[in-house]
């Protein structure tokens, strides 16, 4: 869906609300050059109690966590960009949707160096529906391994989400997509999994679940964290720093991705390889079903996650 067929109108930027059409910035913004932007993608869920932010601490703190090895001052506390996050889906009459907060070097000077620019804030949302698509959810997707790898940490942090990293994502789904596969998976420089282009991957053996950990160059997912915490709680053994190769992904009971937009999306091929029984695995269903009782409110555990709007 396009942005201009949703009916929002308004975005906050800067400490002021500004019509959607005058959200703008100057062609030779910093960020626009150099990718030196950080940003979040959070969803806000209709709940049986009203529309409820998932996680938005959480998110917020990996927002200024990822700020700190570019310098970037948002100029702003979590308290003031908190409010004016519930203010802007109220005034949107938003209920079910997915916020953008993003903080970048504006428009000053075009060195690498950012020097004197300005830091621009800005937050925006929307409704979107089911990332990966409708059908994703039960029946699962085709993914391939990509060609491109993931880069290490220790040539760009992978533990922060930042703008100009998508580019290696956007590189590898766009690879999949060309070649008939819905997403992708990543590699690291060792050749060993990493993750999705923006998904943290899992996969099922033995009843047991395992997820590779930050050593395999990964930005540790918000709702990575909540799988985990779920399916402690279901009783499953985790094993949250794997080292999972690719041919084990082939050979694997269940795979699935989980992210803020996937959230938790089963995985039925890999490179037209069936995985278990080339449908969503019992293990992912029931965490699957875990996560919604839990972000639809139909349980009371875990209220602290929530902000309500």
């Amino acid at each position: 869906m396009a942005f201009h067929e949703m009916d929002v109108d308004t975005i906050w930027l800067n400490g002021e609300f500004v019509d959607w059409e005058d959200a703008t910035t100057h062609v030779l913004t910093h960020a626009l050059h150099y990718g030196t932007g950080v940003f979040e993608g959070v969803r806000c869920y209709d709940t049986e109690n009203g529309p409820a932010i998932f996680r938005w601490d959480e998110h917020l703190d990996r927002l200024y966590d990822s700020a700190k090895p570019y310098e970037l001052d948002i100029g702003h506390s979590h308290e003031e960009l908190s409010e004016a996050t519930l203010e802007l889906l109220r005034r949107e009459g938003l209920e079910s949707c997915y916020i953008r907060p993003i903080a970048y070097y504006g428009y000053h000077s075009l060195g690498v160096s950012p020097g004197d620019c300005p830091t621009d804030v800005a937050i925006a949302a929307w409704p979107w529906g089911t990332y990966l698509g409708e059908e994703a959810l039960e029946n699962g997707v085709d993914v391939m391994v990509s060609s491109w790898r993931k880069h290490a940490s220790s040539q760009i942090p992978t533990n922060v989400k930042t703008t100009g990293l998508y580019v290696n994502s956007m590189l590898a789904g766009e690879e999949a997509r060309r070649n008939g596969y819905v997403e992708a998976i990543v590699l690291n420089k060792e050749g060993n999994v990493a993750e999705g282009p923006g998904e943290n991957l899992f996969m099922v053996n033995d009843g047991e679940i395992f997820t590779t950990g930050p050593a395999q160059s990964i930005l540790e997912g918000i709702t990575r964290d909540t799988v985990i915490t779920l399916a402690e709680e279901l009783g499953y053994t985790v094993h949250d720093e794997a080292v999972i190769s690719r041919g084990q992904l082939y050979t694997a009971d269940e795979l699935f991705f989980t992210g803020s937009a996937a959230e938790v999306t089963p995985i039925r091929k890999v490179d037209n390889v069936e995985i278990g029984a080339g449908t969503r695995g019992p293990v992912t269903e029931e965490i699957q079903g875990a996560f919604f009782d839990l972000v639809e409110r139909k349980t009371d555990a875990h209220d602290d996650w929530f902000t309500y709007v």
